[in-house]
């Protein structure tokens, strides 16, 4: 990878941003705010992508896989980070982001969800996380149109959500009124090199000079042919259906992030009831199926069975940024001026404070926090030559 020299944080630094989703816009307004000259570029209207597609769960504790220990670090860092940045941001904005503190259960309906429920509570207990095992009438006290028979669940305090619409429309008005440039509905076209250095972009005829371009384009980042092979991130779009269904404002069915096999369900103050999601290897393809949908009400009902009374208010389908370890990738690519912060897959939201720390620290001060320095593109050369070692090893 190129080495990225210390940029003075002065009015003649120039920064161009390719994508006006959640990290794009995060990255800018940190900049913007040090004083740069951003300016980010959107084929669309910002924040319609993967962010607006999104459930806003900020979920670093119970949705911790095995194989996901790394990850969980960087996770827990933007979860402290999250609540001063939302405070930092509606003072910005003006708006509310619908940031909720009441936390999230992981509901096991059966004796063998129960099971596999253990399981995945003691492998996070295991790195030290704070989870509470609940029994299925404590479950209930806290949530009373759960199911009754509810084998068992587990509570993470700790595990919040925002409202990732209006954390959109913020982030636009932050940025803005710090005075970034945003151009909505511009395809970005080519990079402008000179010397082996990236200049600037071109979007159609136009060009724009920049000292430093962040290709930040969700899903779309693996997909651009104006990116040279070699700096292309291998990052992919993941299909997800969702819905949303209609509570009773003064009298909702749910006041927790709800977890349960196959589904997950995120009340918002207003009454929305989100219900995700699939998860579907399909390209961009944006149809809305039958079966889809069929399976996000099913295991909706099988815990929360009230849920058959309400209206459908939305149906859609978005795209995860999704890399090949499911893991962002953060920091410089072999094209030296050009940066890349993608790759998120299911953590977008969560990530976005730290994304944006990491993006502007590296511009800013020429390297990213500690926690994010293992999320560089390098990682798969590194993968690539184990592999060829090993080959190497075995005769082949």
């Amino acid at each position: 990878m190129t080495d990225h020299k210390t940029i003075e944080r002065d009015k003649a630094t120039t920064v161009a941003i390719v994508g006006a989703g959640v990290c794009g816009l995060g990255i800018a307004w940190r900049l913007a705010q040090a004083g740069c000259r951003v300016a980010v570029f959107d084929k669309g209207e910002a924040g319609r992508g993967a962010t607006w597609a999104a459930a806003g769960m900020l979920a670093a504790g119970v949705e911790t896989e095995p194989g996901e220990q790394a990850l969980l670090g960087l996770n827990l860092v933007a979860r402290r980070q999250w609540p001063d940045f939302a405070r930092e941001l509606e003072a910005a904005s003006g708006l509310d982001l619908g940031y909720r503190s009441e936390g999230t259960l992981v509901v096991a309906p059966t004796r063998d969800d129960a099971e596999q429920l253990r399981f995945s509570y003691e492998f996070q207990r295991g790195l030290g996380l704070e989870l509470a095992w609940l029994n299925g009438a404590e479950a209930r006290r806290r949530e009373p149109h759960l199911r009754a028979g509810i084998a068992g669940a587990v509570y993470s305090a700790a595990d919040h959500q925002v409202d990732n619409r209006q954390l959109a429309l913020a982030l636009k008005i932050a940025f803005q009124a710090a005075g970034g440039v945003l151009h909505e509905g511009v395809e970005v076209t080519g990079l402008d090199m000179e010397a082996g250095r990236v200049r600037g972009l071109w979007a159609g005829e136009t060009r724009h000079g920049a000292d430093t371009v962040v290709l930040a384009a969700g899903p779309w980042s693996g997909a651009l042919d104006w990116v040279p092979q070699a700096a292309r991130p291998p990052v992919r779009p993941v299909k997800g259906q969702m819905l949303t269904l209609a509570m009773d404002p003064a009298a909702p069915l749910l006041n927790h992030v709800l977890w349960a096999p196959k589904i997950y369900l995120v009340p918002r103050r207003d009454g929305r009831l989100l219900v995700g999601a699939t998860v579907e290897e399909r390209g961009f393809d944006e149809s809305l199926t039958a079966g889809g949908l069929y399976e996000l009400l099913d295991a909706a009902w099988r815990p929360l069975p009230a849920i058959e009374d309400l209206a459908v208010l939305e149906t859609w389908a978005g795209f995860r940024p999704t890399s090949r370890d499911d893991a962002p990738i953060l920091g410089p690519s072999p094209l030296d001026g050009l940066i890349l912060a993608t790759g998120h897959h299911r953590n977008g939201i969560l990530l976005a404070p730290v994304t944006a720390e990491a993006i502007a620290g590296l511009i800013l001060h020429g390297e990213m926090p500690v926690e994010a320095r293992g999320f560089t593109l390098d990682r798969f050369a590194t993968d690539a030559r184990a592999v060829d070692a090993r080959a190497v090893g075995a005769g082949r």
